[in-house]
C-alpha cells in the first residue's frame, strides 16, 4: 500500500511548523502507520542535573504518532491528541535519541498507538502509550501549509 504522505511532505511538518521547528526534529525513518524521528540534543533541553527533560520525550512521542497518522490517512487529516501515559526508563545525558512511533490501531473516532524512545546505541529511554481523537471527515490542520504550498 503507498503511503498517504511522503517523506519531503512529512520532514517539511517538521520544519514548517514553529513548536516541532523548536525541537530540531528529524524525520528518520516512516511507513505505513510508523514513523521514527531523530532527536537532536540541545543543551535547552536539559534540567538541573543535567539529564534531558521528560517535556521532550513527551513531544518527540507526540509527534511522531501525528506523522504516523498522517502516513496512513494524509496531510488533510486533523486528527488531535486525546490523550497519552508516558513511562520514564531511563535517563539521556546529553545525548540525542530516536523516537519511534506505530499505530496499533486504526478506528473511526480514535487512533491507539505506542512510541518508544532509545538512545543510539539502543538504550530504551521511555515508553508511550498514545490515543489520538480521529477529527470529522474534511477537517484539516488550521494554518498548515496545504500540500506545503499555501
Amino acid at each position: 500500500m503507498a503511503l498517504a504522505s511522503t517523506e519531503a511532505e512529512l520532514q517539511g511538518i517538521l520544519d514548517d511548523v514553529a513548536f516541532t521547528r523548536s525541537y530540531g526534529f528529524r524525520l528518520h525513518t516512516i511507513d505505513e502507520g510508523r514513523c521514527t524521528l531523530a532527536v537532536p540534543f540541545q543543551s535547552a533541553f536539559e534540567r538541573p542535573g543535567g539529564i534531558v527533560s521528560g517535556q521532550v520525550f513527551m513531544a518527540a512521542a507526540d509527534v511522531a504518532m501525528w506523522l504516523a497518522i498522517l502516513t496512513r490517512l494524509g496531510l488533510r487529516d486533523g486528527s488531535v491528541t486525546a490523550g497519552m501515559t508516558t513511562a520514564f526508563l531511563g535517563a539521556a545525558r546529553r545525548e540525542s535519541f530516536r523516537c519511534t512511533a506505530q499505530i496499533m490501531k486504526l478506528g473511526q473516532r480514535l487512533i491507539y498507538g505506542t512510541a518508544e524512545s532509545i538512545t543510539d546505541d539502543g538504550r530504551l529511554l521511555a515508553h508511550h502509550s498514545l490515543t489520538y481523537s480521529r477529527a470529522a471527515r474534511g477537517t484539516r490542520l488550521a494554518g498548515h501549509r496545504e500540500g506545503l504550498s499555501r
